[in-house]
C-alpha cells in the first residue's frame, strides 16, 4: 500500500511516500526512512528498496529532499547537505507522530549521496534506532577532492570563486546559476568520465532509471556548503546503535564506505556484495535482491519488537 504524505522541514513542505504492508502483523508497525541519492527522487531507487523491505514487515518513507522533486523550496536544485539531514530528522519526526507506527523501532536508510547525509543526520538524532547505507558517498570530499581524490586543488578554489560570485548575482536579482549532475545528451558525455560516471548516465538518462523531475541540475552556490560538509568525522556517535554499509566490490566510491566503518564504533558491519557497481546497486535485481535480504536481516534484529 502506497499513501501521499507530506511533512514540514524548516517550514518547508516535504513529498513523501508511504509504504505499508498490505497485511499487518503488528498494529504498530517498524518503519525505514529512506533518502535519495543527489540528482535523484523518491521514486527512483528509494522506493525500490521500500517496496521490497515493505513485503517483509516494514513500514517505509520515502520522500523528496527540500528544494528538489515534489517537495518545497527555492531555488530548485539546491543541494544543502545540512538541509538535506534536517529533512531526514523531520522524516523520523513524521513517523513518530502516526498511530500505525512504532516510535521506538524506526531505522533509516541512505542511498549514494544520502549514504552520507542519514549517518550525519542519525550521529545526533536517537530516534533513529538503526542506521544502514547502500552505496555511500561523501559530497564534501567530492567537491573538495573529486571522486578518488585525484582532483587538482585548483579545481576546487576555483569553484569557490564560481560559488561566491554566484551569491552575489543572486542577491542582485539574477537567476541561480546551476550545473549538471550528468550531461542530458551522450554525445556530451566526457570521454574521460570514469566508468561510475557512464552508470550514472545510463541509469537517471535513459529508461532504466528515467524520471521527469530527475533531471534537474544542483545549484552552483551549494558548493560552498558542500565544501565545508563532511559525514563521517563524528560517525563515532551513532553507538551503540548498529551501523551496516552495503557497497559493491567493484563500486569507485567503496573507499568511502571503508573508511567510514573504520571511523566508527561498534556494532557495525561493512557488507560486499561480490560483482556489483555503484549503480549496480540501485536497480539491479541481482544485486539489489542480495543487499535487500542483508537489511531485511538487520533492521530485522534491531528494529524487533
Amino acid at each position: 500500500m502506497k499513501t501521499d504524505v507530506t511533512f514540514p522541514s524548516n517550514d518547508l513542505a516535504v513529498a513523501g511516500i508511504l509504504f505499508t504492508p498490505d497485511e499487518r502483523i503488528d498494529a504498530r508497525l517498524p518503519a525505514i526512512v529512506i533518502s535519495h541519492p543527489g540528482g535523484g527522487v523518491k521514486e527512483q531507487s528509494p522506493s525500490v528498496y521500500a517496496e521490497r523491505l515493505t513485503r517483509e514487515g516494514f513500514a517505509a518513507l520515502v520522500f523528496d529532499a527540500a528544494y528538489q522533486g515534489e517537495s518545497e523550496g527555492e531555488p530548485r536544485g539546491l543541494e544543502n547537505p545540512f538541509q538535506r539531514a534536517e529533512d531526514i530528522k523531520s522524516a523520523v519526526t513524521h513517523l513518530t507522530t502516526r498511530d500505525d507506527i512504532d516510535p521506538d523501532r524506526i531505522g533509516a536508510l541512505g542511498i549514494c549521496a544520502s549514504g552520507g547525509y542519514v549517518p550525519y543526520a542519525a550521529q545526533t538524532d536517537h530516534r533513529v534506532k538503526a542506521v544502514a547505507t547502500v552505496s555511500a558517498g561523501d559530497m564534501g570530499p567530492v567537491i573538495r577532492e573529486g571522486l578518488g581524490r585525484a582532483q587538482d586543488p585548483a579545481v576546487l578554489t576555483a569553484l569557490l570563486d564560481r560559488a561566491a560570485a554566484a551569491r552575489t548575482a543572486e542577491a542582485r536579482g539574477e537567476a541561480p546559476e546551476t550545473v549538471a549532475w550528468i550531461p542530458d545528451d551522450a554525445e556530451d558525455m566526457p570521454a574521460t568520465g570514469t566508468r561510475q560516471f557512464r552508470e550514472t548516465y545510463e541509469f537517471y538518462r535513459t529508461p532504466r532509471g528515467y524520471h521527469p523531475r530527475a533531471v534537474q541540475g544542483w545549484v552552483l552556490r551549494s558548493a560552498d556548503q558542500l565544501a565545508q560538509y563532511d559525514s563521517y568525522a563524528m560517525i563515532r556517535l551513532i553507538a551503540p546503535r548498529p551501523l551496516l554499509m552495503i557497497v559493491g566490490s567493484e563500486a569507485e566510491t567503496a573507499y568511502f564506505s571503508r573508511e567510514a566503518i573504520e571511523r566508527a564504533a561498534e556494532p557495525k558491519e561493512l557488507f560486499v556484495i561480490d560483482g556489483a557497481t555503484h549503480i549496480d546497486l540501485y536497480d539491479r535485481d541481482e544485486h539489489v535482491t542480495v543487499a535487500v535480504a542483508k537489511l531485511t536481516d538487520f533492521f530485522g534484529k534491531h528494529l524487533a519488537g
